[in-house]
């Protein structure tokens, strides 16, 4: 029998569709950024007789389009479609079509049953049947994805709200589509959670196939590995929707799973904030920066033998927020942070330097790195080259940050050599987590050649501790010799 015209041009659409997206698909596959989770999906379409033949026709393609962007095979997207109206059909049965080009050719032959909109009962047939496996669908497991959309344009002449419940508390995610005069409220009792991702509006049935990209996208997990989207230290391998860390040989995954223990061990730091409260930071922006900073001790490893973190906030004036040393876990230290409050007013940010090395630094730990993590977002009003210069002189390491007005050359006069290891810029307080994934302040490039370089500054200190007693000492007897003398 010779296909009547509509059905020729829909198959000719069809096939012209499925080449295109096979191409997106596989040019997203080979760049390693996209994979398909295993998926049974079933379509539940409204064909009631308010959707007009012309328009069910322009449903077939949306559905064959978006089939057309799925990994379909047995291993992979398992596919079924269900139509209702007043009555339900088992249009297309998980176990019957394995391929694209089947499920295509069976989805073209779909016709509309043309009566009542029995919404709930479709949803209770799909989760008794559709997603049965005696209809091939796979048994529950977190390896395998149950996915429902339903396709509508209508109000339900039954209830939805409590079946829908139940096919939500069996592990299917429900997509919603309405389209024309759908009832809104029927479609967000439907849908699943967030509600923003699951329920969709198309003012006709000629624009449904704009959805289209967003269901391929919905079926596409991230490789997030591939994207960089991750913040592993040293290996990051790829899980279905996530990723886990782990570390090159010899070295040992901490417990934060991110970051990784040297062979050498890990040196210690003292490491301490310099944070710009003035008023031109504004109290919305000065949230983020303490967010930003939680952000950076989330990457150390903070305990009395490892990292000590201390904080100072200036403006007109300043305060140590709380010395090296008073917090040794993660949790006290960020909650110490968040209570800090905003002080306002001017940038003295030498007099803040000053502060931090003759006040701050002084209470250090002998032979441990000591670091400095200066940030400002607009020009100092005192002069910062004397302070900056003697904190570098006597071996902190400092790191300035700089965002909105504030100056780059002074950034660069505050910052370690080589300068362009230690000083960063932002115009917006908003990327400064950026900042934060690049800063990497106890980054050592070979481990045990910084716990070399640690154990030689302890001994040079020792050395000089020593020295000095020794000169007490020999000061104290020549003061004895002179008084006998006298």
């Amino acid at each position: 029998m010779t296909p009547t015209v509509p059905l020729f041009l829909l198959l000719l659409g069809l096939i012209g569709a499925q080449a295109t997206f096979d191409q997106r698909m596989a040019a997203a596959m080979a760049a390693g950024l996209c994979k398909a989770r295993p998926t049974d999906l079933v379509f539940i379409v409204d064909s009631s007789r308010s959707v007009r033949p012309s328009e069910f026709e322009q449903v077939k393609v949306f559905l064959a389009n978006v089939i057309n962007g799925l990994n379909v095979g047995p291993n992979a997207t398992r596919v079924g479609v269900v139509n209702y109206a007043s009555r339900v059909k088992n249009e297309v049965s998980m176990k019957t079509h394995r391929t694209k080009t089947a499920l295509v050719k069976a989805v073209s032959k779909i016709e509309p049953l043309s009566t009542g909109t029995m919404t709930g009962s479709a949803i209770q047939f799909a989760l008794n049947v559709a997603f049965s496996e005696a209809e091939g669908a796979r048994a529950k497991s977190p390896d395998v994805s149950k996915v429902a959309i339903i396709v509508t344009d209508g109000r339900p002449q039954d209830n939805v709200k409590d079946v829908a419940q139940r096919a939500r508390d069996a592990g299917i995610e429900i997509f919603a589509i309405g389209v024309g005069r759908v009832d809104m409220t029927t479609l967000r009792q439907m849908a699943s959670e967030p509600l923003d991702d699951h329920v969709d509006y198309v003012e006709s049935y000629s624009v449904i196939e704009k959805l289209t990209k967003k269901f391929q996208e919905a079926f596409c997990v991230s490789d997030l590995c591939a994207t960089g989207d991750h913040d592993c230290q040293q290996v990051c391998i790829s899980t279905p929707g996530s990723y886990k860390c782990a570390c090159k040989d010899g070295f040992t995954l901490k417990d934060d799973g991110r970051t990784c223990s040297a062979p050498c061990g890990n040196a210690a730091i003292d490491a301490v904030f310099v944070i710009d409260g003035s008023k031109s930071v504004r109290p919305e922006n000065f949230e983020l920066v303490k967010k930003w900073i939680n952000q950076i001790i989330d990457k150390l490893e903070v305990s009395e033998k490892n990292a000590h973190v201390g904080l100072v906030q200036y403006s007109s004036t300043v305060n140590t927020e709380f010395p090296l040393g008073r917090y040794n876990n993660k949790k006290d230290l960020k909650e110490a942070v968040k209570k800090m409050d905003y002080m306002e007013r001017g940038t003295m940010t030498g007099m803040a330097l000053r502060h931090t090395v003759d006040n701050v630094f002084n209470n250090a730990r002998p032979g441990v790195q000591k670091v400095a993590i200066v940030f400002t977002d607009g020009r100092s009003q005192d002069y910062i080259g004397d302070a900056a210069k003697k904190a570098k002189e006597l071996g902190l390491k400092m790191y300035a940050v700089g965002v909105g007005n504030a100056l780059e050359s002074e950034l660069k006069q505050i910052a370690s050599e080589p300068i362009g290891d230690h000083y960063f810029y932002t115009a917006d307080f908003k990327a400064m987590s950026e900042i934060a994934k690049k800063l990497q302040i106890n980054k050592c490039e070979d481990p045990c050649e910084c716990d070399s370089l640690v154990k030689f500054q302890k001994k040079v200190e020792d050395a000089l501790q020593a020295l000095n007693k020794k000169l007490e000492s020999m000061s104290k007897r020549i003061a004895l010799l002179e008084n006998k003398i006298v």
